[in-house]
């Protein structure tokens, strides 16, 4: 994939990036639930399912990346994401028009247009949307309102079944997302502003999700530290496994 033809110019707006008035109002009265997840944890399952309920509105990301195939099937516009030029991108940084965006990998900048913000306040409907730590960072600072679930697996061993049950991966690729859920625990019991959900199964994880998004006690908090604790501690062993194959 080549890189950013702008990247100079996406990188010195977004070290200094400040939302617009009008990104500051879409989001005054929202409810707005970010998902931050380790890897398998099942937060597309998650958000498809609160989106069946017709409380909630998915906010899809603009990109600058070009479409690709999943699973066969061409992505949409639209749907896994509103797929931008990087002229319309960089205009719309200008004008503080996305919540957040970020350069990835060198390749590609996504974010959070206004525009998904404001029809999820006309829909009256609980923005949900998935995001990873520094994404989480910047949308808590702009709103500190934001409701940051942190989705965690039950147990390491049914962490690593479901891991092994997307198929065949390669030994970089596989290393990389442990490497990331590694930071991600790190950061779950570094910030305060998370509320956390053991994914169980996952009618219970969605009513947890409401009861959050409706202020009523979360029962899975409490539990979370011990279990971040006991996950980061066998994902360590698990990475040094993998460093000696």
């Amino acid at each position: 994939m080549a890189g950013l033809k702008h990247y100079l110019e996406f990188k010195a707006i977004l070290d200094n990036y400040q939302v617009s008035e009008r990104a500051k109002l879409a989001t005054k009265d929202l409810r707005l639930v970010l998902l931050v997840a380790p890897t398998s944890a099942g937060k597309n399952t998650i958000i498809r399912h609160q989106l069946e309920t017709g409380r909630y509105y998915n906010l899809v990301s603009d990109t600058t990346r070009e479409p690709r195939l999943n699973d066969g099937v061409m992505e949409q516009n639209g749907q896994e994401y509103w797929f931008r030029s990087e002229e319309e991108m960089l205009a719309d940084l200008k004008a503080g028009e996305l919540l957040e965006a970020e350069i990835i990998h060198d390749q590609q900048v996504s974010g959070i247009s206004i525009r998904e913000l404001e029809k999820a306040q006309a829909a009256g409907k609980v923005a949900i949307t998935d995001v990873d730590l520094e994404g989480a960072h910047n949308i808590v600072k702009i709103k500190p309102d934001t409701l940051a679930v942190m989705l965690l697996p039950p147990s390491f061993e049914e962490w690593m079944r479901r891991f092994a049950s997307r198929g065949q991966m390669r030994s970089d690729e596989q290393k990389r997302r442990l490497e990331t859920s590694l930071r991600i625990f790190e950061d779950g019991l570094r910030q305060d502003y998370y509320h956390f959900v053991l994914s169980e199964n996952i009618d219970q994880s969605a009513g947890i999700i409401d009861a959050i998004v409706e202020g009523k006690p979360n029962p899975h908090q409490g539990r979370a530290p011990g279990l971040i604790q006991h996950l980061q501690e066998s994902l360590k062993q698990k990475l040094i496994s993998l460093d000696q194959v």
